[in-house]
């Protein structure tokens, strides 16, 4: 918490340094106090377009993780098919997700849909990436040995590959938690009056980059307490699922 609270302070006299180097205008580059400002004044609406902009990540990144779950749960049962999704997913990965978000408004309207779809897209590739590969690297010699022991590919699955591949579940979800707000931005930036990209775009429009800078703000600081919690609540849930049920 201290580094942290040092690195914010750190950012903020940098920002006002440059501030006063640059001897840029407010509308252009505001500091540190009007962006203060432009919090207090603005609160409400920001704190509507914040809610807005939450519910898009939340429902966003709970569906793309657990669409990226059960794909690499799939691969890990089925070879043959893993060898046919994989190229299919990295060839996912090469279309700009600015192409999609408008084909996903013009289908789905300009409600929450295409947004939590974004920010599903988003997340869906690197919880699904890092699960395959964690439950790919499970260690030969413990399989061969369950294999003796008379395990099917199911009992191997459920009780030495995926608590393997814990960790890398875990990175690919914190990894997810930094990606989710940028995709739900993404998509009120393409189409939406709501939440806070739609509020960036508004404000951009009428030259208020305080507030703009506001919104970024309170993204940034949203998109680093969510990584924070997924971080904790993931830790917390993968020990108890290694301690096994209670005897």
């Amino acid at each position: 918490m201290l580094r942290l609270t040092a690195g914010l302070g750190a950012a903020l006299l940098l920002w006002q340094g440059l501030v006063w180097l640059t001897g840029l205008p407010p509308f252009l580059l505001p500091g540190p106090q009007a962006v203060g400002l432009a919090l207090i004044q603005h609160r409400a609406a920001l704190a509507g377009a914040g809610l807005v902009t939450l519910t898009e990540v939340l429902c966003g990144f709970l569906l793309g993780a657990a669409f990226g779950i059960l794909l690499a749960l799939v691969m890990a049962a089925l070879p043959v098919l893993a060898a046919a999704l994989r190229p299919a997913l990295l060839l996912s990965q090469t279309i700009p997700i600015f192409a999609l978000a408008p084909i996903l408004t013009l289908w789905l309207g300009y409600g929450l849909a295409p947004k939590i779809a974004v920010t599903a897209l988003i997340v869906f590739f690197p919880v699904a990436t890092a699960f395959a590969e964690g439950l790919a690297r499970t260690p030969a010699a413990c399989l061969d040995l369950a294999q003796v022991m008379g395990a099917g590919r199911l009992r191997c699955l459920i009780h030495l590959r995926l608590p393997a591949a814990l960790p890398e579940l875990g990175t690919g979800l914190r990894l997810a938690a930094i990606y989710a707000p940028v995709g739900a931005v993404i998509g009120e930036w393409v189409g939406g009056s709501d939440g806070l990209g739609a509020l960036m775009i508004h404000a951009n429009g009428r030259m208020r980059i305080d507030l703009v800078f506001a919104c970024l703000a309170l993204v940034t600081l949203g998109a680093m307490g969510f990584h924070a919690a997924i971080t904790r609540a993931t830790g917390a849930a993968f020990a108890r699922f290694r301690q096994g049920p209670p005897l």
